[in-house]
Order: C-alpha cells, then structure tokens, then sequence
C-alpha cells in the first residue's frame, strides 16, 4: 500500500468560545460587587466606557443655572474682569483678610506674636486642616472596624495585671494563642522551652490571665471555660462540678447517669442545667473584628393590586455603563496612524460588546427571575408549606435557555420577597413522592412539618422517627425512615430517646417552688427559654 501526500477539503461545524463569548458568560454568575468591580477596570482600560452617575441631572441643571445667571449674581460682589485679592475682599467686607483665615500662609507673623502664640496652643491651621480632611474623607466602614479587638481588649488588661516586664512577655506568648472564642489553644511547655523558663512560671500567668474580663477567657477547653465562670459566681459547689466534668452526658441527656454521679435529685439536676445553659460558652466572640455584609438583593418581588406579582430588577445593583460615541468620533478624526486607528476601533467593539452583555445579563436574570416566581407564588402567599420541587432543567425549558445558562444566574443572586430575602438557589428544592401518586412535595416543606411536630410533641407522646414516618404517610407523603433522620439532623433536633430523657427531667422537677436545698427549680417555661 503506497502512502502519498493529498489535500482535501473537509467542512465541518464547531462551537468556538470567542473571547467576547466567555465574557458574557462570566458575568452571568458575577455578584453585583465583583460586577461593578469589574467594570471599574474596564473603565481605566477603555477611555470610551463612562459610568453614568445618579446626580447628572443635577449637575446639567446647575450648569443651565450658572449659565443663565451666574454672571450677574457674581457681578454683584465684584467685577468680573478683577481678580479677587485679599486687599479687594478686605475693603468689602470691612475686616482684615488675615484675622478672617488665620491659616493662610504667612498670616501668623501679620496677626502679632501673641494672637500666633494664641492660635498654636488652641491646634493651629493643622487642626483646622485635619478637621477638614477628616470630614471630607469620613468613612462609615472606617466607623464601623474601630470596634475593639480581642486582642487589644486583652492587652490592656495585661498592662495592669502584671509588673513584672517578664511576666509581661509570658502573657503576650499567651495572649498570640487565644482563638477568636478566647479559648487558649497552645501547648504550656511549647512557650515555656521557647522563653526558657520554668513551666510552673507560664502557668501560674496562665491562672492570673484566667481571672480576665470577660470571665472564661485562656480556658482550654469548654469544661474550663464553664467552670470559671461558675467559679466567678460562687456556683462551682461540687455537684456542679461533677456536672462539667461531665458534659457529653448533657449532651446525650442522659439525667439518670448524671443524678447518680452528682448526686442530686431530679429537681436539682433541672436547675443545674439551667444555670449551665446560662453561661458563655465563647466569650470573646464579643470581640469580633469582622464587619457584617448587608445582602442587597438582585430581584425585588411585590405583591400587585390584582392579585399578581410584580417583578423587578434592584436598580441598585444594575451597572450603569455609557459609551462615549461623541468622544470617538472626536478622537478619530484626528487619529492619523493606523495603530491608532485600530487601537481605538477596538476600544469601541470592546465597549459595545459590554454594553449589550450588560443588558443581555439583566434580561436574562429577568427571565429567570420571572419564571421562579411563576413556579413558586404558592410558597410567597402562604409560606414554606406552599413551596413546590423545582429544579434547573425545569426552568431552562419554560424559558428555552440551557441549562448551565440558568445555573449561573442563579449563583450568588438574592431575591427580595415579601417572606424575606432569599438566594435564588433556596427555590430549588427536591421532590418527595407523594403516596397515591399525587403531586410531588418539596424536601423544605417536609422539614418544615417535621419542626412543627416535634414542637407539638408532649412529654407522653415523644414522636420516634418511626411514627413521624407514619403521620407523613397519612398526609400523602412518601420517605423513608433514614431520610426523617436526616432532615431531624439538619434542624439540630435530638432524638427521641434524648428528647423523652429531657422532657421526663423536666416533668419531674417542682416547677417554681423553692426547696430546703438553697436551689429553686425553674418552671418549664423557662427551662425552655434558656435553650
């Protein structure tokens, strides 16, 4: 078989992802922020992108006034053709220039040694220029990040804690390993090789620095964060200690083990874990730099006169972007080069090319938008119970986009809606069988029903996962045992041995009634109000 060298001509069709392609792409699933951050930078790169501001009508009707009469309104003061010196504005004003702006350069000497003594002692022009630039640079986020950290909260205290300068330091080393909890999390002889000194020396800082506000702080663990606080309000007897040594028994609630190894009746076991509920488990999460971000939604959702919604896009959040055509077509008249002229031929395809990716992102988050609130008015008039499984495909095929297309809408996209704000993807829920073959449930509805019957469960009827399975059954709904675990595990609901150990506690203890003992067991009410 002889191998030879042909041409041939082949025709074939492939999707290729243009540059302009991709960039429409990604800013489909960009937040409002890395959106306008990103037009921030096209905007330095291109000279002929300009960002519309709110106040440009102010700005044009302030230039019709000062071009309709602001001469006449200045001819009043001063002639137009004069400059405005100091010797003019003093003869009008009938005052010395000098004594109306201290700061200005060389008017100290001009008012006299004393008056220029005067005005260095109360600040001088320096505090009247950082009265002028803290004002004109004020920040509210600035405002907000000077909240004291822990840190510095604990720094303080070391300074009046301790006089030695060593026993400073040895706080310091302690201080650099507090978690954001004020837990203590390094190693004793870590800090005491790397300092050398004595390990009774770094703990007995370790005991000063223990006695800190707030009451818990340098604890190791939980049980000595508890423990110190109890110790702080004389409550460390020994059955309570007992108790906190033995915390995975609380959380087991297994009251039986614990009465037995405080030795303690029921009533008081009751009270003790009130007392415990009632502490700080993380008491320097009050010292938490970090600022809380404020959702600003994307969509917003409004209830019409007749019934419907109303739908609309966050003007807020919509980027306003101008492309300076009078500006191009000025510039390239007089661009003569042929790199200029391609250099600026692409600025304006680039420019056009954002802006229609723009508006086809706004269209498309619209579209979206709409569609969702189509699928789920139910859940908007009557809550969780209302809300129906949906998923992308769903959508993608009511409003004939793909997919993919709808996933990256939905990314990082809030939607304000008269039950609150919500992400986008919160309306995205699984679908649980119905019984009969009926219509499917939603898996967040099915969580909801699940918290409202463990809520209405009493001490004799401790709904196990078993029976809540069978009431879901009679109300048309199909899932299995293990799903009910799961969702139970996601609320943070024990089970229903835990449950039932908890309600018999507190049905045992004398609710209100002081006793012998010096405690007084709180009512039920309140038991369940401290956790």
């Amino acid at each position: 078989m002889a191998l030879a060298a042909k041409l041939q001509l082949r025709q074939s069709q492939s999707l290729v992802m243009t540059p302009q392609l991709m960039q429409s792409i990604r800013l489909l699933q960009l937040t409002h922020v890395e959106l306008q951050a990103f037009i921030d930078v096209e905007i330095e790169r291109n000279p002929l992108l300009e960002r519309m501001s709110g106040d440009t009508d102010l700005e044009d009707s302030a230039a019709e006034v000062d071009a309709s009469g602001g001469s006449d309104a200045s001819g009043e003061w001063f002639e137009t053709d004069i400059p405005p010196t100091a010797e003019i504005m003093a003869d009008r004003f009938d005052s010395s220039i000098d004594n109306l702006y201290p700061d200005e350069p060389g008017s100290a000497e001009r008012c006299g040694p004393g008056l220029a003594d005067q005005w260095k002692s109360a600040g001088g022009a320096g505090a009247g220029s950082s009265t002028r630039g803290s004002s004109d640079g004020y920040d509210i986020d600035d405002f907000a990040n000077s909240k004291v950290s822990l840190r510095e909260h604990v720094s303080e205290q070391i300074a009046f804690a301790f006089e030695a300068t060593a026993d400073r330091l040895v706080a310091a080393e302690l201080a650099g390993e507090l978690d954001e909890s004020g837990y203590f999390r390094g190693d004793l002889d870590d800090i005491a090789k790397r300092l050398e000194i004595p390990r009774r020396t770094v703990l007995s800082v370790l005991d000063t620095c223990q006695s800190f506000e707030p009451t818990g702080l340098f604890a190791r663990d939980l049980a000595e964060c508890l423990g110190l606080q109890l110790r702080a309000k004389d409550r460390l007897d020994p059955a309570m200690a007992k108790l906190v040594a033995n915390l995975e028994l609380v959380a087991r609630r297994d009251f039986v083990t614990l009465r037995r190894l405080c030795g303690v009746d029921a009533e008081d076991m009751v009270d003790m874990i009130a007392e415990i509920r009632g502490l700080d488990p993380r008491p320097g999460s009050a010292f938490t730099t970090g600022v809380a971000e404020i959702v600003i939604p994307d969509v917003i959702v409004r209830a019409a006169s007749d019934g419907s919604w109303l739908v609309e896009l966050n003007a807020d959040t919509l980027p306003r972007v101008l492309v300076d055509n009078a500006y191009f077509a000025q510039v390239s008249s007089r661009a003569t080069e042929t790199r200029d002229r391609e250099f600026l031929s692409e600025c304006m395809q680039n420019a056009n090319w954002l802006s229609r990716s723009l508006d086809q992102r706004a269209k498309t988050i619209m579209k979206v938008a709409t569609e969702i609130v189509r699928q789920q008015d139910a859940f908007l008039a009557h809550g969780v119970r209302g809300l129906r499984p949906l998923n992308l495909k769903t959508v993608a095929d009511a409003i004939g986009m793909h997919e993919s297309t709808v996933s990256r809408v939905t990314a990082n996209k809030h939607m304000h809606t008269p039950r609150g704000v919500f992400e986008l993807r919160y309306f995205f829920t699984a679908a649980i069988q119905s019984v009969e073959g009926g219509e499917s449930h939603s898996s967040e509805s099915v969580r909801d029903r699940i918290k409202a019957m463990i809520d209405a469960e009493g001490t004799e009827n401790v709904l196990s996962d078993d029976s809540i399975v069978d009431m879901l059954r009679k109300a048309g709904i199909e899932i299995a045992r293990r799903t009910v675990a799961k969702y139970r595990d996601a609320l943070r609901i024990p089970s229903s041995v835990q449950r039932r150990r908890e309600k018999t506690a507190v049905l045992a203890a004398t609710s209100g009634v002081d006793r012998p003992g010096g405690r007084r067991a709180p009512s039920i009410d309140k038991l369940k109000a401290t956790g």
